[in-house]
């Protein structure tokens, strides 16, 4: 009894911090009641190793029902063939997509961590650059986008088996289109990671993977606004794909189960079906064009303030802001902000020369904003908040001001959707 005191007073204060705070993490979003209730459902008792009607434990005639219209759900929405709805998370998607299909020390060529991609494309320090062979594209040094030259150079170079794109911090669209193009060139496969833009690909905001891409991933509670989990798909285009006589489908589910993961948590399963019927309503499409939205202004807000913003734009719902000019680093940036109650991340920009643990950059995401029924007017007011905090970054009396016009602010707004 002691423990659950202590934990649901942190949950309270968790509860607290998040209704007070202006959370600007790309990453992260608001989940609905309804998801997480499911969450935290019996649900979370149930062991069901395998897959719908092919289970390894008894008991589980219900749990199919709800795995089934996970799947249902995720078929709709993303006019997908074939889904997986098991993964734990976007990591746990790659690895076992990867072992799938991949011998270790095989090739993948992948988006530069540096430039804004992820670490579970190639990082040295993850599984991906422990297991395979790593090699990278990224941006022009002048047009901050994707080096196309350098690009199909790599890829003639180094013959991959695997090309992957997709990025945690790169503000604009993807040729998927050209991406095959050039798959096509050297035989290798496509896989995208649309862990971050998977709510806007949904609606038809971004170009769409799917006919182009051999596979496709993602996280479920980013812009999908699911719970914390990840999720694998194909196109109607490839899901009869082979390996050495296997059909690819059942190679991608013994990826996932056995091959990188136990039993999956049907809890989140059935948090993740909700959150794919949410996503297909009329108010979910009327959330992700206000992201959008949310997110032009707020680059076009701290351009006119003379920030320098990668890319000198947005097509999604994040950017990066390159902080040198301003004399400050990330990290400082990151701190001061927190202080006042304004949560972003410190984040590297293209050809950072500070380390990753300072960073010359700050992303910035509008999805939870845009949850909590902010508009392009409170925008504005976020950057302004922004630059008041960075032009005074280390007088503590001006920020404390600052924090507690943010607190005031923020709970005006809803936290729970």
């Amino acid at each position: 009894m002691k423990l659950n005191f202590k934990i649901n007073n942190l949950i309270k204060k968790e509860y607290n911090r998040q209704k007070k705070s202006i959370n600007l993490i790309a990453s992260e979003n608001l989940a609905s009641r309804q998801i997480l209730n499911t969450t935290g459902s019996i649900l979370t008792n149930k062991y069901a190793e395998g897959l719908p009607k092919k289970r390894y434990y008894g008991g589980c005639k219900i749990i199919d029902k709800i795995e089934l219209l996970a799947i249902k759900n995720a078929k709709k929405l993303f006019n997908a063939e074939w889904v997986n709805v098991q993964p734990h998370s976007g990591s746990q998607a790659n690895a076992a997509l990867m072992l799938s299909i991949l011998n270790p020390g095989d090739k993948i060529l992948s988006f530069n961590l540096n430039h804004g991609g992820h670490l579970s494309h190639g990082s040295s320090v993850n599984f991906s650059g422990k297991l395979y062979k790593s090699c990278f594209y990224g941006i022009n040094k002048d047009t901050e986008l994707i080096d196309w030259k350098n690009l199909e150079k790599q890829s003639i170079i180094e013959k991959p088996k695997l090309i992957i794109c997709g990025a945690s911090s790169y503000s604009r669209d993807w040729n998927y289109k050209k991406f095959r193009k050039i798959a096509d060139n050297i035989g290798a496969f496509l896989m995208s990671d649309i862990s971050h833009t998977s709510g806007l690909i949904a609606k038809g905001f971004l170009n769409n993977p799917f006919p182009y891409c051999h596979f496709v991933t993602s996280t479920t509670h980013k812009t999908l606004r699911g719970p914390r989990g990840g999720i694998i798909m194909m196109g109607k285009n490839f899901k009869n794909i082979y390996i050495k006589k296997k059909n690819i489908a059942s190679l991608l589910d013994s990826g996932v189960f056995p091959g990188t993961q136990g039993g999956p948590s049907e809890n989140v399963i059935g948090a993740k079906a909700i959150a794919f019927s949410e996503a297909l309503s009329s108010r979910y499409l009327k959330y992700i064009l206000q992201i959008k939205k949310n997110t032009k202004k707020i680059a076009k807000t701290f351009i006119e303030k003379k920030y320098k913003i990668i890319s000198n734009g947005t097509d999604n719902h994040l950017i990066v802001i390159d902080l040198t000019n301003k004399k400050l680093n990330g990290k400082m940036a990151e701190d001061a902000l927190g202080r006042a109650g304004i949560i972003v991340n410190k984040n590297v920009i293209p050809f950072d020369q500070n380390k990753p643990t300072v960073t010359s950059g700050i992303r910035i995401g509008t999805p939870v904003v845009t949850s909590r029924e902010m508009n392009e007017n409170d925008m504005e007011k976020i950057v302004e908040l922004i630059d008041q905090v960075l032009l005074n970054h280390d007088n503590d009396t001006i920020i404390k001001s600052i924090k507690k016009k943010v607190n005031k602010w923020m709970d005006k707004f809803p936290l729970l959707v």
